[in-house]
């Protein structure tokens, strides 16, 4: 199938074209015709599986029919709700891209920056706003927010809305939209609360649901090295060392773990910069905005941070630390090789690791290639104890002591008599 299948509006289909996009990705192939029809939509999707371009090609297109047929308003007839300042940022530049043709007004406002430029551009008016939960509430508390002419809602990755503590945030935001809406819900998983939630603000929705990604890339070249804890700092320094490694995206599983990565690259004069929860918006974006323009070649980041951000061109994922969840290991090494380029990733193992490890090539369904060629391998003997339990007997005995009852009494004596 192709997006011309799709009853998609000439003006997106040549913006999509643009962007060398012809074919849909499942999701988007299931959820467009739905939205089209403004239905309420419940999806069960994980980042990476080109979400956003599900909902904002037949966003754009519904509110480009409303805005010829409508009243010319300054206020949003559209809001997408999401938890980071990353991906409320990727978010806009999408419905830019695919909106280039269309005349829509779109915002984002996030936090950890001055609010006078997000005010100045509501002012202005806009269609389409992308937000986040907690400046949103800011705003519209300032009395620079309206959300009464709200026609189509998303709340985006509402799992993690929950894991970042917006819930509360989000359901005050929800009690301002009108109830004459369409909303549009999306969630890589649906714990309790998030079910409930989606229970109350859908009404009669139809489920898309797309299967967590078990496969990687054949376009990504993937191995192991086995070193010890201590040791992987001094790996991943040698590695970098490499000057053929152009950019390189560094998995850690903590905040604390990415800034100590960070500190001991930038001593080894290996220019890096770490992305997590702890760092400010402004501090998290120049982070990644140095690392797309070159000026700085490793990025370290969090899962949690990671998420939503796209980098053209990434060359090496490495995985400093195993995931604990193996569907994330397919998502992290999953943003190199993209568009048909070729890719690298490695990963760091060691010997508490392996239960992880053996998870992950159990889901992708083969062994990942270990490299021995390195001067921090694990021992063997350490590595696999098993291997080394059916040992020739003369080893396998302990050399008994020459003199064993007098060795006894050094250590050994009866209690005194009383």
């Amino acid at each position: 199938m192709l997006f011309k299948d799709l009853n998609i509006i000439e003006p997106i289909l040549k913006a999509l074209e643009a962007e060398g996009y012809t074919q849909p990705t499942p999701i988007q192939e299931q959820a467009i015709p739905i939205i089209l029809q403004r239905k309420d939509l419940l999806g069960c999707a994980q980042t990476g599986t080109g979400k956003t371009a599900a909902f904002a090609i037949p966003m754009l297109q519904l509110l480009a029919e409303d805005f010829i047929k409508g009243k010319k308003t300054k206020a949003p007839k559209a809001l997408i709700l999401t938890p980071t300042r990353e991906l409320a940022i990727q978010i806009v530049e999408s419905f830019a891209a695919y909106g280039k043709h269309i005349p829509l007004k779109r915002s984002v406002i996030f936090g950890g920056v001055n609010q006078h430029a997000q005010v100045m551009e509501l002012q202005k008016g806009v269609d389409i706003l992308i937000a986040t939960p907690g400046r949103l509430l800011d705003l519209m508390n300032q009395g620079y927010v309206d959300l009464r002419a709200i026609q189509h809602f998303v709340l985006d990755e509402a799992d993690r809305m929950l894991d970042m503590g917006f819930v509360n945030d989000v359901k005050k935001v929800i009690a301002k939209l009108p109830q004459k809406r369409q909303t549009l819900f999306f969630s890589a998983t649906m714990p309790k609360e998030i079910a409930d939630l989606a229970n109350a603000i859908l009404t009669q929705p139809s489920k898309v649901e797309v299967t967590p990604v078990s496969s990687t890339a054949d376009t990504i070249d993937q191995s192991i090295f086995f070193v010890e804890k201590k040791n992987k700092s001094n790996l991943l320094t040698l590695l970098l060392k490499d000057k053929s490694i152009k950019t390189a995206l560094v998995f850690t599983r903590t905040k604390h773990g990415a800034d100590k990565v960070v500190k001991i690259l930038n001593a080894a004069t290996i220019k890096a910069a770490a992305i997590h929860g702890n760092k400010s918006q402004n501090a998290r974006q120049t982070a990644l905005q140095n690392f797309k323009n070159g000026a700085i070649r490793v990025l370290v980041a969090t899962d949690i941070a990671a998420r939503g951000i796209d980098v053209d061109n990434l060359t090496h994922v490495f995985n400093y630390e195993l995931p604990e969840v193996p569907e994330t290991y397919v998502h992290r090494i999953g943003r190199t090789g993209r568009a048909g380029n070729s890719g690298i990733a490695l990963s760091f193992c060691d010997v508490e690791e392996k239960a992880l490890l053996r998870d992950i090539q159990k889901l992708i369904g083969k062994q990942i290639p270990v490299r021995t060629d390195h001067p921090y391998l694990i021992p063997q003997a350490i590595l696999e104890p098993k291997v080394y339990q059916q040992l020739p007997k003369e080893l396998e005995q302990k050399p008994k002591h020459t003199d064993q009852k007098k060795r006894k009494k050094k250590w050994y004596r009866k209690p005194a008599a009383k």
